[in-house]
């Protein structure tokens, strides 16, 4: 019965004057047709980099949008994931300070509208999970539209396990916080398809609600949930919430993406849904790319942390991960907060991340090289350069063009590299600042030594081929 009647409810308000989603002529983002590892978004081969709030850009009411994609376009980051509110967190969760995804007492907004009964854990009434609130979809459709005005992608998270009681006891779908009496289960429970105390309907309307109302949008990818293995959320459930995406947008305008969440660091895709074009690893080393590389999708790292604050370790990591062939980086940025929507919030020491605005102008550097080559020609392959004792390399090449990033010994070093017979022309690149630090000129093919400058930590070589 709730079913229909929420069916029934999208049905009127998408036919309805000033209710239907947002107009936007571009088709949507999709896979790259020559190359699956990378997308195609708006008539252009393109890697998603991203630096970006903790996750509450839509469901905290004091976090301005407005000036959160305008902090991202002028900084050339074109990636952010965005939470749905089915999933909240306490203030101090996670040693979040300003954490976003916890908004303050009054200042939440979810997809179902607030009853007549006072009650909410984080106060105010209790939800009616029968009834929408719209202006909950109305800020969903002005602030994908706003990110797509400034070349953002959202990548649209629609679900979170409960990693513990305190933000199960957050959520609307707990039966303590609505007046319907579903999800009367345990924060285990909460996504299956047998234990979900009526759950699963109101799962599926929501996602059929949020699907319809972004299906215009050409800046939306949807991922299933952020990080189920955390929890063992079955992969059935998993796929049953792909398949509602895929029938929901069965008869719409528009077909977008699919993402799942995979593993921390790295792992092997098991049964993977047809549906499905991006695989998502969270804190990812480079291996979770190479032993997934085969599947012919996208390889993504859409959250990092736990590495402490500094910029070293999460500019490496986005380094090795791109060019061992991955498709998709979205750095975890604390220094946005609400009132500091600009990313100039000064987080303590003991933030489980890091991020700042000159950790973003380090992204676009890396995002500026990558765009430099023809990517969707190349191919990952490390043998194509060797590399002396202590130091890490990862390659991207081509018969016309080599992209590398070399990690550890900081000082002068010597890298070998494999080339085929012609005129190569480049450089080597720092990687904070852009710069060429020195160029080089080869010609004729095979091994050929190349001397790197002095630098830090990590360094980018850059190579092409004359015609």
């Amino acid at each position: 019965m709730i079913v229909l009647f929420v069916v029934s409810l999208v049905t009127a308000l998408i036919a309805s004057d000033g209710l239907g989603p947002a107009q936007t002529p571009s088709r949507p983002l999709t896979i790259h047709p020559e190359n699956h590892h990378y997308f195609l978004w708006r008539d252009r081969p393109t890697v998603l980099i991203g630096s970006g709030e903790h996750y509450g850009v839509l469901v905290n009411l004091d976090f301005d949008y407005h000036r959160y994609f305008d902090t991202l376009a002028a900084e050339g980051m074109m990636l952010t994931r965005v939470f749905s509110g089915a999933y909240v967190e306490p203030q101090g969760a996670f040693n979040i300070a300003r954490n976003t995804l916890a908004p303050l007492p009054g200042r939440l907004v979810v997809p179902w509208a607030r009853s007549d009964q006072p009650g909410y854990a984080n106060g105010g009434n209790r939800f009616d999970l029968r009834r929408w609130d719209e202006s909950y979809f109305a800020r969903l459709r002005a602030l994908a539209a706003y990110a797509a005005e400034k070349n953002v992608v959202i990548e649209f998270t629609l679900f979170c396990p409960m990693y513990e009681d305190t933000q199960w006891n957050l959520s609307p779908m707990n039966a303590r916080n609505n007046v319907n009496d579903v999800g009367n289960v345990g924060a285990l429970d909460v996504y299956t398809l047998d234990r979900h105390g009526g759950l699963l309907a109101i799962q599926d309307a929501f996602t059929r609600r949020v699907v319809t109302e972004l299906n215009p949008m050409d800046n939306v990818l949807f991922e299933i949930m952020n990080e189920p293995y955390t929890r063992k959320v079955p992969l059935e459930w998993q796929q049953h919430i792909a398949d509602v995406i895929v029938e929901t947008e069965r008869t719409l305008p528009k077909k977008h993406l699919i993402s799942q969440n995979i593993a921390n660091k790295s792992g092997i895709v098991a049964a993977a849904h047809p549906a499905v074009s991006v695989f998502n690893f969270h804190y990812a080393s480079s291996d979770s790319v190479s032993a997934n590389y085969a599947l012919n999708k996208v390889i993504g790292d859409n959250e990092t942390g736990f590495k402490g604050t500094s910029d070293t370790p999460y500019r490496q990591e986005a380094w090795e991960f791109l060019l061992a062939g991955g498709g998709l980086f979205n750095h975890l940025d604390y220094s946005f907060a609400a009132g500091f929507e600009d990313g100039t919030f000064s987080y303590p020491s003991t933030q489980p991340g890091g991020g700042s605005t000159a950790f973003r102008r380090q992204m676009k550097v890396l995002r500026d090289f990558i765009d430099g080559f023809d990517f969707i020609h190349m191919h990952p392959d490390d043998s194509a350069v060797q590399a002396p004792s202590g130091l890490t390399v990862h390659a991207l090449v081509s018969d016309h063009a080599m992209a590398a990033f070399a990690k550890g010994a900081g000082s002068a070093t010597t890298l070998t590299v494999q080339l085929p017979a012609g005129t190569w022309t480049g450089g080597w690149i720092d990687t904070v600042t852009g710069a060429t630090t020195k160029t080089i000129e080869l010609v004729g093919g095979g091994p050929r030594a190349i001397d790197a400058p002095a630098y830090t930590s990590d360094i980018a070589l850059r190579l092409t081929r004359n015609p």
